[in-house]
């Protein structure tokens, strides 16, 4: 029997059946001819009660068994039309009750009689709604008279105490209290009237025990549990029941167990552990010899499943025993370290691609020895590492992606199984010392390898990054993403960021600026405005010892530029007047008005400063707009561009049932990479030395498509590609770390005096490794050595105000 509360979870998968010689479905607004709702309780555990739990009772008032699989009670609020599921299994005799369990309260001291379906709603006990329904999807209807008995899944449906909003008819009538239930009469009348077919009185709950339960199928015997797992990512077996299925337990946990057999076949693709769903605690311990009926079912949630046993029947076997944990690394199992999936699963290759690696320890009690930490802890409770042997390693500790190689050594150990909160915080280059020991699953399209114990933790002792400030001669510019930035921040926050623009980066003299909320934070309101927010993270960086910044920004329309719901989050420019630095304004920038490259008394300048690209052009639909800015520097005109391209939200994962994974959010980034470029482009078409710097949240890799159309024409290059591998990254995402954010610059600003390099270009490290992060983003800066121009042709600044 499959428990109730997994099938709530997947009650959208999960269709009404028929039997032949069964009675079908019929709709609540016809009299039901066989299963009615007899009682329902809403006091247990209640102040005064007798009882400890609720409970909703059944009656087949027909003279045809019916099969309930698959059907469901729900519950609503009174008035709510948000219903809750319990899911129900077996059948039901002509003239017997059926008892449903549903949740505890802390009062009474009655048990009621074993359930024959078990839930954990917490029912009013006064007033509310309860429907029988033929399928477990979760019903919306209920906020009005008859709008759930124009349902057709609907079989029942009863309205108790004094305001349900829906009902038969009219609801019961009478209150309920702790003491008191609504209950049909003993032959189940049903006459589509809540209030003559119902009266309150004492609660009788009645099960129906054995006769109601499902009768299991023959089960396939003389099964392993290698055999159940096959080398394959789908049992062999699944949907059939199985008998006498021998192991040893290994994990227990709230509503489940694993088992490994202690006798493993020679077949290293075929797992030798398997996980058991009881759906309520497992009567099991570790060590435990048993044997296992139940049914195989291939458990997920549009990824790929898990290998389970559901509604199992446990049996003691002897002797106990115990089950050494394979060792995942050095000395033992070897994960592969370039390849995922390469064949769209056609072939079974654990030696070879990590997503069939990972499959074969499926259930497995394993032990990871001396992890070295990829990643921070994250805030799921998980801790990216990687055993010895794995590469390109960052000189920091990380690991690096590739073109070809996202780097399926590495092993996400999870806290499902210890005491939330109890996964200590770790930063890259911190090692767990000693062994790890876990049983490996999957969940949310990642293998997770649910660590026993938590695990301790050897300070690694990474330092954040201080780069270079700028000399007299050189222009300073940065980037940074400050994760949803709001004036409604903890001060915190602000001190944080404020420190790293300070100590770290040094204190630019341009910092794009990306994720920058209104002044309401995600407050949904009309506000747009973000100048509190603005002058609040001036002010911060004031305190913080930095000079006084300026700050240019347009604001959004409202609701149009995505990010958190509320946020309009943009980009905007903070920028430092103290060493010869201005900002030309040009009036006319507005949300929707683009900015265009014309000729100003001879000069390439922008026709409004600030102002947005193409921000009316499909690529941007909810989505952030670019934003260009003119500057002046030692007499020299300097166009920069803040951008935060599309997310990489939907994209499939890396370890999806989609291989290779589809990166849907790319076709955008495409679009917008185009725009960008030709507008560097029609920078250089009018002066060829123009000196154009485009900086920001790029969301793709250096080696992407989108980076290549940014680079296709020769306007802009790529700096992140000028650094050493190990040192490409701007952000780790499930140990990965990978460089999202760039600055590219146009030819001019590349060129340097006596044949070196025109700029001095870092990454600095303070975020992305840390468990303890201001935003889970590294920020950039470029030192830019440009010469001081002489004579009539200068640029000359202006500070006015836009």
């Amino acid at each position: 029997m499959r428990n109730r509360i997994r099938a709530t979870l997947s009650a959208a998968t999960v269709a009404a059946i028929s039997v032949s010689g069964l009675a079908l479905a019929g709709p609540a607004q016809a009299v039901s001819p066989d299963i009615v709702i007899s009682e329902v309780y809403g006091g247990g555990g209640n102040s005064g009660a007798t009882l400890r739990q609720d409970f909703i009772e059944l009656y087949n008032a027909g003279s045809n068994e019916v099969s309930v699989d698959g059907w469901s009670v729900q519950y609503a609020s009174s008035t709510g039309s948000t219903w809750q599921v319990t899911e129900l299994a077996g059948v039901i005799p002509p003239g017997r009750s059926y008892l449903v369990g549903e949740g505890f309260g802390t009062g009474g001291t009655v048990d009621l009689p074993p359930p024959d379906a078990t839930g954990t709603i917490a029912m009013s006990g006064s007033s509310g709604k309860v429907a029988l329904v033929t399928d477990a999807m979760p019903l919306s209807c209920g906020a009005t008279l008859g709008s759930c008995s124009a349902v057709p899944s609907v079989r029942d449906l009863v309205g108790y105490g004094t305001t349900a909003s829906d009902s038969e008819t009219m609801p019961t009538g009478v209150a309920l209290t702790s003491i008191t239930s609504a209950s049909r009469d003993a032959t189940g009348t049903d006459t589509d009237n809540n209030a003559n077919d119902f009266t309150e009185d004492t609660p009788t709950p009645e099960n129906c025990g054995e006769d109601c339960a499902d009768v299991p199928p023959p089960g396939t015997e003389g099964l392993f549990i290698h055999d159940i797992q096959g080398a394959t990512h789908t049992s062999p077996f699944d949907g059939e029941f199985v008998v006498n299925v021998p192991g040893i337990v290994t994990v227990v946990a709230a509503n489940r167990f694993w088992m490994q057999d202690p006798a493993p076949d020679a077949d290293p693709a075929t797992s030798e552990g398997i996980l058991v769903f009881t759906g309520a605690a497992p009567a099991v311990a570790v060590g435990d010899s048993i044997e296992v009926d139940g049914t195989v079912d291939e458990f997920g949630f549009g990824e790929l499943t898990t290998t389970e046993i559901v509604g199992p029947t446990v049996t003691a076997a002897d002797p106990r025993g115990s089950i050494a944990p394979t060792v995942i690394g050095p000395g033992g199992r070897v994960p592969p370290t370039v390849v995922i999936e390469d064949d769209q699963f056609t072939s079974f290759d654990p030696r070879t691609d990590g997503i069939d690696f990972y499959e074969s320890l499926e259930g497995m009690l394993g032990q990871v020895n001396d992890a070295q930490v990829v990643g921070p802890t994250s805030g799921f409770g998980e801790i990216p590492v990687v055993t010895s042997g794995a590469g390109i390693r960052t000189p920091r500790g990380g690991i690096v992606i590739r073109p070809n190689d996202f780097n399926p050594e590495r092993i996400i150990l999870d806290d499902a199984l210890i005491p939330a909160g109890t996964m200590p915080l770790a930063d890259v280059r911190d090692t767990l010392p000693g062994a790890t020991v876990g049983v490996q699953d999957y969940s949310f399209g990642n293998f997770k390898f649910l660590v026993t114990a938590a695990p301790t933790v050897a300070d690694g002792g990474l330092q954040r990054e201080v780069t270079q400030p700028a000399t007299a001669a050189q222009l300073a510019i940065g980037s940074m993403n400050l994760e949803n930035l709001a004036a409604t921040s903890e001060p915190e926050k602000f001190a944080q960021l404020a420190a790293i623009v300070v100590g770290n980066m040094r204190s630019p003299d341009v910092i794009a600026v990306e994720e920058v909320q209104d002044n309401d934070g995600p407050t949904n309101s009309a506000i747009t405005d973000a100048s509190l927010t603005f002058e609040t993270f001036i002010a911060a960086i004031a305190a913080a010892g930095g000079p006084t910044y300026d700050y240019r920004q347009i604001d959004p329309v409202d609701d149009q530029d995505g990010g958190q719901p509320g946020g309009n989050i943009r980009v905007g420019f903070l920028f430092r007047t103290d060493r010869g630095l201005d900002f030309v304004d040009r009036l006319g920038g507005d949300a929707t008005t683009a900015v265009e490259v014309v000729e100003i008394n001879g000069r390439t300048a922008l026709s409004i400063s600030p102002g947005r690209i193409e921000p009316n052009d499909p690529a941007w639909e909810d989505s952030r707009k670019p934003l260009a800015g003119e500057f002046t520097y030692r007499g020299q005109t300097v166009f920069i561009v803040a951008n935060h391209f599309n997310s990489k939200g939907g994209d499939d994962p890396l370890f999806g049932a989609t291989q290779p994974p589809v990166r849907s959010s790319e076709n955008q980034r495409h679009q917008q990479a185009d725009l960008v470029r030709s507008f560097a482009d029609d920078l250089l078409a009018s002066d060829p030395r123009a000196r154009v710097a485009v900086t920001g949240d790029i969301n793709d890799f250096q080696f992407s498509e989108t980076m290549r159309i940014l680079e296709s024409t020769g306007s802009l290059t790529n700096l992140t590609s000028t650094l050493p591998v190990g040192d490409q990254y701007t952000f780790i995402f499930e140990g990965n770390s990978q460089a999202l954010d760039h600055i590219l610059l146009s030819p001019s600003l590349l060129e340097g005096r006596f044949g070196r390099p025109g700029f001095f270009y870092d990454i600095v490290h303070v975020n992305s490794e840390f468990a303890d992060q201001a935003s889970d983003h590294d920020p950039l800066v470029v030192r830019l050595g440009i010469q001081r121009c002489f004579g009539r042709n200068c640029a000359s600044g202006s500070s006015q105000p836009a």
